[in-house]
Parts: C-alpha cells; sequence; structure tokens
C-alpha cells in the first residue's frame, strides 16, 4: 500500500465518514479497543470511557492482576460490553504480539483502536547527580518502558491495522486508531523537578507517532495525547511544596483528574477525529500557554 511516491502522496486513498451526525461520530460500538497500562489512573479512566462508548476493551497490566480484574469486571458490569485483563511487560516484543494475536482471536477478530499508555516516571534528579551505574540503569529502563514499549505496541498493532484494510472482511473497519500518551514533558521542560531521561522519553513518543501518522496514512491515524500534571499514582513521589509549584505555574490553579482526559482519547479513537493524524493534543490547565 504505497501512499508516498517520489516525495507526493497519493490521492483520495482516504475517505470521510460515512454519518455527519455528531454523536454517531464519536460512538465506538462493535469496536475493539486495547489500553495499555490500564489497571489505574489515566489508563483506566480511557478504557471507561471508550466502554461508555461502546466499545469493547482489552486493558493491560503488569503487575496488579487482582486489581486489574477487579477493574475489567466492573466495566463490563457498568457498560454492558466485554472487557478482559491481560498481563504484558511491554517491554517485551514477544509478549505484546502474542497479547494482541489472544486478543484479536477473543475479540470477533478485529482490532480497532490502541492506546499505548504503560509508562513510568523518573525520580531520581539531575543526571549528573548519584552512581553513573545507577543513573544508566534506570534511563535504560525509562526508555524501554516509555518509547520502546510505545514501537513495539505501535508494530504489532499497525500490522493488523494495515492487514484488515487490505483484505477488508472486517465489518464496519475503515482505518485503524493508534494513541500514544505522551507528556507535556516532551515538549517543555519541568520544574523544580529535574527529570531530562523522563522529558526526552515523551519527546521520543510524540515524534515518533507523528511519523507513524505519514507512514500509515492510507490504513490508520496515529496521534498522541500529552497530559500536564495528573493526579494518578505515579505523581505521588513528588511533596506537596513540588505539586504545590506546579499549581503556581497553571493558569487553572489545580492538577487534572483523570477523568477529564477521556474527551481527548475518544476524540481521537472515534470517527470524530477522521482528518486528524500526527497530532499531539496537549491537555495541561494551560500550563503551556504562557
Amino acid at each position: 500500500m504505497a501512499d508516498i511516491k517520489d516525495g507526493k502522496f497519493a490521492h483520495f486513498k482516504t475517505t470521510p465518514p460515512d454519518s455527519n451526525r455528531v454523536l454517531n461520530l464519536f460512538s465506538l460500538k462493535g469496536k475493539t479497543a486495547i489500553v495499555s497500562g490500564a489497571t489505574a489512573g489515566i489508563g483506566l479512566a480511557v478504557a471507561q470511557g471508550f466502554a461508555e462508548a461502546g466499545a469493547n476493551v482489552a486493558i493491560w497490566y503488569n503487575t496488579k492482576k487482582t486489581q486489574a480484574e477487579a477493574a475489567a469486571a466492573e466495566i463490563e458490569k457498568d457498560y454492558g460490553v466485554k472487557c478482559r485483563a491481560y498481563q504484558v511487560n511491554v517491554t517485551s516484543f514477544a509478549q505484546v504480539q502474542s497479547a494482541v494475536d489472544l486478543i484479536v482471536s477473543e475479540f470477533n477478530n478485529r482490532l480497532d483502536i490502541f492506546v499505548a499508555n504503560s509508562g513510568i516516571v523518573w525520580e531520581d534528579g539531575p543526571m549528573l547527580d548519584g552512581p553513573a551505574e545507577e543513573r544508566v540503569r534506570r534511563y535504560k529502563q525509562l526508555i524501554e518502558t516509555n518509547l520502546d514499549g510505545t514501537f513495539h505496541c505501535a508494530r504489532v498493532a499497525g500490522t493488523y491495522f494495515r492487514k484488515q484494510k487490505q483484505e477488508g472482511n472486517v465489518p464496519g473497519y475503515t482505518y485503524g486508531s493508534f494513541i500514544a500518551t505522551a507528556s507535556m514533558s516532551g515538549s517543555i521542560v519541568n520544574i523544580p523537578q529535574l527529570q531530562a531521561a523522563y522529558n526526552a522519553s515523551k519527546a521520543g513518543v510524540i515524534h515518533l507517532v507523528k511519523s507513524l501518522a505519514v507512514e500509515w496514512v492510507g490504513f490508520a491515524r496515529a496521534n498522541t495525547v500529552s497530559p500536564g500534571y495528573i493526579v494518578t499514582e505515579i505523581s505521588k513521589f513528588c511533596d506537596e511544596d513540588t505539586k504545590k509549584t506546579w499549581r503556581d505555574k497553571i493558569p487553572m490553579g489545580r492538577e487534572g483528574e483523570p477523568n477529564e482526559l477521556k474527551g481527548a482519547y475518544l476524540y481521537l479513537a472515534s470517527d470524530a477525529s477522521s482528518y486528524t493524524t500526527g497530532h499531539d493534543m496537549v491537555v495541561d490547565g494551560g500550563y503551556g500557554a504562557p
């Protein structure tokens, strides 16, 4: 499926959605979505939002099996869709491939949406402080999870998206939607906490996904969501004085709640964003505006 030749894009290789009714455009009814890192926080809120819009959802966890299975059962009960929890370490390409293959076979032989949300934070301070070997080890761990993990998920999801488009045997399938959770830290440098490695990983995610948007233009859209400071478990390592500094720099004066991101992800997952690809949607309470 060659959509670029001699530096020029093929004309009319994409099509607009059939419906012009806005609520229909936002519907995910009958679609299959995978959300990684969905035991709690942003990932769980996204999975709930997709289920409410009608999607069947597979949620991925790494270590918290009991919590993930309880979340999946609650989503099924609350929204009347299929939801299952799967243990996947996104740093392993083989695990990602195996999990997606299993989910597609168990979820109506289709994949419409993939949200690469798994990530870890940097709690180690300045790059030059501490033992060099430990800093390098932590840097590699962070890159393997945040950036390499996104690449693994994209590789597997994109293969399914392309195959479904080429074969045309999935009812109602038009384009895949790949969404990665980046961060405003991929575009700005946070203070007072120092986290060069984390910032670099998220900048890499943003540019990776922009690049995929061009590569995949004939069969899938690829976008990122860049949250600002959100009230989740991974921000608990920061003390209250640090969080006060954040709030001083946020025009809205507070951190966001995970539920406030549902609309951004739903837009990018649905036909409402049929002409949106290669976009980094920043949701930061205005932090980057001044």
